[in-house]
């Protein structure tokens, strides 16, 4: 071996360990900058906006029903479509909708068969609370009453102000008026007009009684060219279908309040009190009566937020 060889060697040696231990500190470097990557690609999965976290949590925290017994005219009129799948993001809280006219909710209400109502016959629900079957009772909506018949009007109704005139003018004629005829608060406001002008419909042949929901009697009224008795908020939403218009309207006997209350869970324990609060209150909050008042359907606001009116 020349001189010179072994050391040379020796540096051979030593370069090759060293490219080896290079060639091994790059392929660490990369295998932990692959794996940071993957991590932090594992945590960029599992996070969420706080937010829509805090709403997960509420679901999961809650994850129940609560039976809401109303009236056809909020449910006919697509406000409860509106409002409550917002209100369960909010919550979780699915709201199930027993849709009655508003004798056959307070009487499930009374029954202890729902846990919150929203109706409109504001003297009865007084009575209710009185009798201890609800508690918590608020003014939350209102709309009014409109006689709709057909547009050429054949028992004149459109010369008259009040709804009392209009209802002797229509039996005077013998023109046809659908009555819903189911006990709900549209039928309990027409029985009061038909006394208010001292006439006993049910004599008349002309007087249809069908028992059925406010979206039903209008197209059975439509079908008939006869006239009827409305909430303007359901006839609103189906008024492109139908060729009936309104023939009265403005007499302060047609305003028309909603109330929402709870079942009194002295009486029934088994109802959902603190579930139904959460409704009311959601209802009854600044954001539930905006949305409330920002429900239109062809332009037109069908219910006007109705907090504090007496």
């Amino acid at each position: 071996m020349q001189p010179g060889s072994a050391k040379a060697m020796n540096l051979k040696t030593g370069d090759e360990a060293y490219a080896v231990i290079k060639a091994s500190a790059m392929i660490l470097a990369f295998a932990l900058v692959i794996g940071l990557l993957f991590f932090t690609a594992g945590c960029a999965q599992e996070t969420t906006p706080p937010e829509e976290e805090s709403i997960r949590q509420k679901v999961q925290l809650i994850d129940d029903f609560i039976i809401l017994a109303t009236t056809t005219s909020t449910y006919d009129s697509g406000l409860l479509d509106f409002l409550n799948p917002i209100f369960q993001v909010q919550t979780g809280l699915e709201v199930r909708v027993v849709s009655q006219g508003t004798g056959a909710a307070l009487e499930t209400g009374r029954s202890g068969d729902a846990d919150v109502l929203l109706v409109h016959d504001r003297k009865s629900e007084l009575t209710g609370v009185e009798e201890g079957y609800f508690i918590d009772r608020f003014d939350v909506m209102y709309n009014d009453f409109v006689l709709i018949g057909p547009a050429d009007d054949p028992a004149g109704v459109t010369g008259v102000s009040t709804a009392a005139e209009a209802m002797a003018l229509i039996a005077d004629s013998g023109a046809v008026f659908v009555s819903r005829g189911d006990d709900s608060g549209t039928h309990r406001m027409e029985l009061r007009l038909w006394e208010a002008a001292g006439i006993d419909p049910t004599r008349g042949s002309w007087y249809e009684s069908i028992g059925q929901g406010m979206g039903d009697t209008i197209r059975h009224a439509d079908e008939r060219l006869g006239y009827t008795m409305t909430d303007r908020g359901t006839f609103v939403s189906l008024k492109d279908g139908i060729d009936l218009a309104i023939v009265l309207e403005g007499d302060p006997i047609l305003f028309n309040q909603y109330g929402v209350m709870a079942v009194n869970p002295e009486l029934h324990p088994g109802v959902k009190y603190e579930y139904a609060m959460m409704y009311i209150e959601f209802l009854m909050s600044e954001e539930g009566q905006n949305l409330i008042n920002s429900y239109q359907v062809c332009g037109e606001t069908l219910f006007f937020p109705g907090y504090g009116l007496e």
